[in-house]
């Protein structure tokens, strides 16, 4: 056995050889990587147009690398979904799941196994990105770690929306219904947390001065943005966003942020992970729970059928045994579904 049969099970396996070597994959990386080239030459443009001169500086360099970010990240959020949100759903419509679960491999095994392959090649195309990168390095204001935070954020935003995409894909029988779910979800983490920020902002502010409440270190209001991933990402860049999206008292120059909103963000939605890949495990397998249910009904006929004949054999009447076997049929019933 070499290492190779140790790291991939015969789905992972079968994923890559159809994701990777298809020539779609191929024109979809080209694809991404000329849609990139053209953003970041979009964005030279209209910073270097905008001052009046052709001259870009390590200012400008840094807003380049900002803006880019910005956009790749919406991309991510554009293409992920389409790439995890049909798997489950997918392997159903083509009746090949029923097969799929029949084989040793675990109902665990065959959701990583799917998610793992998606992402892979959507990680593929973000690192095919990193020459576009490479255009800010020639003018200086962003360092390396600053570019590996936010590929690591990368990976972190594909694998929250992936699992959301497993998850959704799992749950419906139809894709178009798991890929409408993933996206709804998914524009509901981008656009209605900043939306919903700004909106208590507002209140907020309203609130606290118009009632001329003591000074106060931070606000609350902060913390809906940590839920946003364009505010997490751009906390990543300037750590001090963070005082700024909280409100911090600027005359304290003690105070801080309770909480960075990248760290936030990583905290929440890895529960959210967590919970969608489990709803994801267990509700592969429908059969499993029929067989519960199933079982657990067996076992309260047995149960009614054995305290009748104890009562019998007592020599019980009927109209006084009912309710003391009732109340015990009652607490088997109890155990079988606890």
């Amino acid at each position: 056995m070499n290492l190779r049969s140790i790291v991939m099970n015969p789905v992972l396996d079968k994923e890559f050889r159809l994701r990777m070597r298809s020539a779609r994959s191929a024109f979809t990386v080209l694809a991404y990587v000329l849609v990139t080239g053209l953003l970041a030459m979009g964005i030279i443009y209209v910073l270097t147009a905008g001052r009046g001169t052709v001259r870009v500086d390590s200012e400008t360099s840094r807003m380049m690398f900002y803006a880019l970010s910005i956009a790749q990240l919406v991309l991510i959020a554009f293409m992920t979904p389409a790439l995890t949100a049909g798997v489950i759903s997918g392997e159903r419509e083509k009746q090949t799941l029923n097969m799929l679960l029949t084989t040793q491999q675990s109902s665990a095994a065959i959701i990583l196994s799917k998610l793992t392959s998606s992402l892979s090649f959507m990680a593929l195309i973000i690192v095919a990105t990193i020459p576009v990168y490479s255009i800010v390095f020639l003018y200086g204001g962003v360092s390396m770690g600053q570019l590996a935070s936010v590929f690591l954020f990368y990976l972190f935003i594909m694998l929250l929306l992936g699992a959301l995409g497993v998850c959704f894909s799992t749950l419906f029988k139809r894709t178009i219904l798991a890929v409408i779910m993933t996206y709804g979800v998914g524009l509901a983490i981008f656009l209605f947390t900043g939306l919903a920020y700004l909106f208590a902002l507002g209140i907020d502010q309203a609130n606290y001065y118009g009632s001329g409440a003591p000074p106060r270190p931070y606000s609350w209001v902060g913390y809906l943005l940590g839920l946003n991933p364009a505010g997490a990402l751009i906390s990543i860049f300037e750590p001090s966003f963070s005082n700024e999206v909280f409100l911090v008292q600027r005359s304290n120059l003690q105070a801080t942020a309770p909480i960075q909103l990248w760290q936030q963000f990583l905290l929440v939605y890895s529960v959210v992970i967590v919970l969608m890949l489990w709803i994801a495990v267990r509700k592969i397998r429908p059969v499993r729970a029929k067989r519960r249910s199933k079982r657990s009904d067996a076992s309260v006929t047995q149960a009614v059928v054995m305290h009748s004949e104890a009562d019998s054999q007592e020599g019980a009447s009927t109209t006084s045994g009912e309710p003391e076997m009732m109340k015990k049929v009652e607490r088997e019933v109890g155990k079988e579904q606890e």
